[in-house]
Order: structure tokens, then sequence, then C-alpha cells
């Protein structure tokens, strides 16, 4: 026992005292917190699929309106139907929301967020844009101006699973409007193929 204790004070003295003592110290010392590092450096994975209300692009018709219930209008235009449903909760707010088909089925919709004030409204928007970051990650679309009341808000995902665009333009009064478009109805409305 007296051995061990006598080794480690002679490498203790051996440490203090010269060069290759202090390289021994780094190199034990990155020995010990290199493997610690390994855990706060995992890399977070962002979600790529888009579905819109739960349900994925494709989805009828019939099926998207049986577990979403009766819609308050319908109307068609340029080969899509249009369904509109009225007080459908998301994130905790009220909104009416909008599902856009084609003959392939569900290809894209809106929620339309009601707010009593302006204050509401911010708040409602820096949330669920915090909550949509987390989701898909960093976009470099969206302003945030010095005169916040007088600028549009906005925030895009281009995913290869389709489109995510949060968007409010106090100035205009325009409600904040949360999209989701399938690549099929993206390429349709962009025109690119």
């Amino acid at each position: 026992m007296a051995s061990a204790c006598s080794c480690h004070y002679a490498l203790a003295d051996f440490a203090d005292n010269s060069r290759e003592g202090l390289i021994i110290k780094k190199l034990l010392i990155l020995i010990v917190l290199l493997p610690l590092t390994g855990l706060y450096a995992v890399e977070h994975v962002y979600e790529t699929s888009v579905t819109f209300h739960g349900f994925s692009w494709g989805t009828s018709i019939e099926e998207f309106v049986r577990n979403a219930g009766n819609p308050v209008s319908q109307e068609e235009a340029n080969g899509l139907v249009s369904l509109l449903w009225e007080n459908i909760e998301v994130h905790g707010h009220i909104t009416y929301m909008l599902a856009l088909f084609s003959p392939a089925g569900l290809q894209g919709g809106t929620y339309f967020f009601i707010h009593d004030t302006l204050d509401e409204l911010a708040r409602s928007y820096e949330t669920l844009r915090q909550e949509l970051l987390d989701r898909f990650g960093p976009t470099g679309f969206f302003y945030d101006g010095i005169i916040r009341e007088l600028r549009p808000y906005d925030c895009l995902w281009n995913l290869t699973g389709g489109v995510v665009h949060l968007k409010v333009n106090t100035r205009s009064g325009d409600p904040m409007t949360l999209w989701f478009s399938s690549p099929e109805l993206t390429r349709l409305i962009t025109g690119n193929s």
C-alpha cells in the first residue's frame, strides 16, 4: 500500500515540476472531459414530413370529413375543392380551417387564427413561431422589424414533404394564417415542376 501512495506522490511531483507533467495533466483532463462532450453534441433532427390537421397528403375528402366533422361551406375552383370549418382549436387557439382537395385527395390547408387584440396576436405569433422552429428547424425567411406593428411577420419552411408558412400582417389587418401545402400543390401554385 505504501508503494502505491509513494508512486502517486512521485507522479504528482513529476507533474508539478516538469513540462511533461503539464502535458500529462492536460491529457488526463481531456481523457476525462472528452466523453462528456458527446452528451451535449447530439444534433437535433427536425421533421421534414408535412401533414395537415393530422392527415397525410392524398387523404380523401370522405375520410377527412368523417374525422374532422362536417364543414360549414364547400366551394370548387380550378379543379380544387375547398372545405371550411369554424371553431377548430389549434395550439390552444380558435381558428377557421380551410382544407384543399384535388381528385388525388388532400393537397393543403390553412388555419385562420382569431384574435381580439394586437397584443394577443403578437403573443400567439411568437409562441406558434417558436413551436414551428422547434419542430421544423430554423428558417431564414422571417422578418422582425423595429416597427413591429407595421411589418408583416413571415416564417416559411420549404421541406421535402411540403411547405409550412406562418404569416401575419398587422398593417393590413389580415388574420394570422398557418398554411400547409403538399409538394404537388406547391408546384401548381409556383409553376415549378
